[in-house]
């Protein structure tokens, strides 16, 4: 066993691969459960107000309608944590598709049909969904997501603004963005003769939705399983429990039959959380040599009436360069719209796409290379804290990066490449994102066979979580990776917490690497055969993954983009992305060149093509599907390179991996925002760049900048 060369850092491919690709993995609805039910959900068509009257009639005479839920005859729930999940409790309708009734029949096909024929009669009320910048009721929260202040500041950001020689002060918008993971949101629950409640979620981490149920049916959690083996996606809507399986398990217990229910593609953003739209304010004021004196970044952005959940999209501000005055803060207005939630690097994303604009025309004023300002205003301690980072690569990812990419051969000057009626154009950004660590528990068996059982509740959303885990296993235990199985994906498992924040290998492996040790210590002394049920051994990093660190710690990376803009069409195709990053020890090239890529066209689709509005007379989403909605398809993406620096951080975890799975989302973007203005000489501010909006802004360019 001690022969066994080590795991981690193998190119290993996934270990549910083949059941995936063979249709052998079973997804939410699609354990079929003797006597099965299929559910619709019926959605509110205002925006404000209460439910008058439900007539269910003509519904539950349709051929296969087994029942119609509303609030007035659905089960009572004990009160949640999350009120999102507080449905058909009350006649109160707090936005535009808020669930009013629940459909259950034999099929899927009659549920659909039966929620069609529910009458539902609204008493509606004036709506407020509109967010600008200048909202009188907006307010600046204690906290923002994250439980980071809703302002922070240090000397006299203001002040040293006015008095730099170099200033820039400029507005950003990002739009509300939506999770459109391949697998929507959903559940299959059915109650057992003794009273449990069980269920197949597709969930980020079904510790948490075993608590909520728990709670919300007064059941004691070891009443309440959740299982979630496979799930084909997330991006962080699946983080928190749905109304997906509070509706499931509410009509699995009113018909007595398991009961499955897939979210229809068009209620996903009003029911599962959005990323909030941001209007961001950021003013750079800096010396002639580059260095920043101030820097200030103001936010605005909405929540909604049922819950408060604000976009911390000043927090980069406050980690990224340094500055001796600065100020960062968030006002947040409560309209009538769904509630904000969670989407791939909450906060990061969309508040690095306006600092790193900011910091490319801040460049443009300087004259200085965008890249040597980066490296100019590169810091060793964190703004805000004062603590010093475990580490920090940011220079070297931005060289690098400028090595690979061949930035030192660019033009400076806008406009310069032109083929025809096409200009080309090169950006770049940085990125951050924290290291999160979470405590998690996990145990590890050894078989008289001379195989390994290592169990913990993680969720494998996709990442990879369940071949990394296997591999970090393996290492810790001295053995071949065939020899250990993994468990995951079940509420019954050691706990461990979700799959978000870039969090769940570093807390999950952490759990993993601990009971392993503790395994291979005991098998060392061990002498003769192992008993019939084997040795385990477990581990709770409570109170050591979770205690406060006395550095910053962050991931960072450089990102690289080349745009070419059609002066005529208004189309603009990114020919070339680059990123390269700097987060700890990778665990697995394989899964991590395919997070940093996955989240590279996410934030190519940010940039181009994804984007919502929310119609004022409706107070819905105008974008609800993938018809409307445009993320990037194959043809989208030419040539996207992840490459990283390896780093070693003695302040992380056992196995020295910082979270991956967002930061390649971070700076995208604002890489190709920047690659635009060089191409074309045209600085857009509002994500994002469709044609309609490079024609016009096209069609605006000062006369100095000639004819495109």
């Amino acid at each position: 066993m001690a022969d066994a060369p080590a795991a981690l850092g193998a190119p290993l491919i996934r270990r549910e691969g083949l059941e995936k690709v063979t249709g052998r993995a079973r997804y939410a609805v699609e354990h079929r459960l003797p006597g099965s039910a299929h559910a619709w959900p019926v959605t509110a068509r205002v925006a404000s107000g209460r439910v008058l009257r439900v007539d269910a009639s003509a519904a539950l005479a349709a051929p296969g309608v087994l029942a119609v839920l509303t609030h007035e005859n659905a089960p009572r729930l004990a009160e949640p944590d999350d009120p999102t999940l507080a449905v058909l409790q009350d006649a109160h309708v707090p936005h535009r598709g808020w669930v009013v009734a629940l459909v259950v029949a034999e099929t899927l096909e009659a549920a659909r049909e039966g929620a069609g024929a529910v009458d539902v009669e609204y008493l509606a009320e004036d709506h407020d969904v509109l967010l600008t910048p200048d909202r009188p009721d907006a307010y600046v929260p204690e906290k923002a997501n994250g439980g980071h202040p809703g302002l922070r500041e240090h000397g006299d950001p203001d002040g040293a603004f006015a008095s730099a020689p170099v200033r820039v002060d400029t507005a950003y918008r990002v739009p509300p963005l939506h999770n459109h993971p391949m697998e929507p949101h959903a559940s299959t629950a059915r109650w057992t003769d003794d009273g449990r409640l069980e269920a197949y979620c597709s969930s980020q981490g079904t510790t948490k939705v075993r608590q909520t149920l728990a709670t919300m049916f007064g059941l004691p959690e070891e009443s309440v399983t959740v299982r979630a083996e496979h799930v084909g996606g997330g991006f962080g809507s699946k983080g928190t429990p749905r109304p997906d399986v509070v509706l499931a398990s509410m009509a699995a217990l009113h018909t007595g039959r398991p009961v499955a229910l897939a979210l229809p593609r068009r209620d996903l953003p009003q029911l599962v959380g959005h990323r909030a739209p941001t209007l961001h304010r950021v003013r750079l004021g800096a010396d002639s040599d580059g260095r920043i004196r101030s820097l200030v970044h103001e936010v605005t952005t909405h929540t909604s009436r049922v819950r408060e959940f604000v976009e911390q999209a000043a927090v980069p501000g406050r980690t990224m360069y340094t500055s001796p005055h600065s100020r960062t803060v968030h006002r947040v207005a409560r309209l009538d719209v769904a509630t904000p939630s969670w989407m791939r690097a909450p906060g990061e994303t969309p508040g690095m796409y306006a600092l790193e604009s900011a910091m490319d025309e801040l460049a443009e004023a300087l004259g200085m290379d965008p890249v040597e300002l980066r490296v100019v205003n590169d810091c060793r301690t964190e703004p805000d804290t004062g603590k010093p980072f475990s580490s920090r690569h940011l220079v070297e990812c931005l060289r690098e990066g400028a090595r690979r990419f061949g930035w030192a051969e660019r033009d400076p000057r806008p406009g310069a490449r032109r083929a025809g009626q096409v200009l080309t154009g090169t950006g770049v950004a940085s990125a951050t994102y924290p290291v999160l660590v979470s405590p998690s528990t996990a145990s590890a068996r050894a078989l008289p066979d001379g195989t390994f059982v290592v169990r913990t509740n993680a969720t494998d959303i996709g990442t990879g979580a369940r071949t990394v885990l296997g591999q970090v296993a393996a290492e810790a235990l001295g053995a071949a990776g065939d020899r250990v199985r993994m468990e995951i994906g079940d509420s019954d498992l050691p706990s461990a917490p979700l799959a978000g924040g870039s969090s769940g290998t570093a807390s999950w492996g952490w759990a993993v690497h601990e009971a392993c040790t503790r395994l291979a210590r005991r098998l060392a002394v061990h002498r003769g055969p192992l008993p019939q049920d084997g040795l385990e051994e477990h581990a709770d990093t409570a109170g050591t993954a979770d205690a406060e660190s006395d550095h910053a710690r962050h991931a960072f990376g450089a990102h690289f983009a080349e745009v070419g803009v059609d002066t005529v069409t208004g189309e603009v195709r990114v020919n070339r992305l680059l990123g390269v990053y700097a987060a700890g020890r990778i665990l697995n090239p394989r899964t991590a060149r395919s997070q940093f890529v996955g989240g590279m066209v996410m934030g190519l689709g940010m940039a181009l093509t994804e984007g919502s509005t929310v119609d004022p007379a409706f107070g819905d989403f105008a974008e609800r599907d993938l018809a409307a909605y445009h993320v990037p398809v194959n043809a989208d993406v030419l040539s996207v390179e992840a490459h990283w620096i390896e780093e070693d951080d003695p302040h992380l975890n056992p196995v020295g991996g910082k979270g991956i799975g967002e930061i390649g989302i971070v700076g995208t973007a604002a890489a190709v925002g920047n690659a635009f203005h060089h191409a074309v000489g045209v600085r857009m501010r509002e994500l994002p760049l469709t044609p309609d909006r490079v024609l016009d802004a096209l069609a605006r360019r000062s006369p100095e900048r000639g004819r495109a």
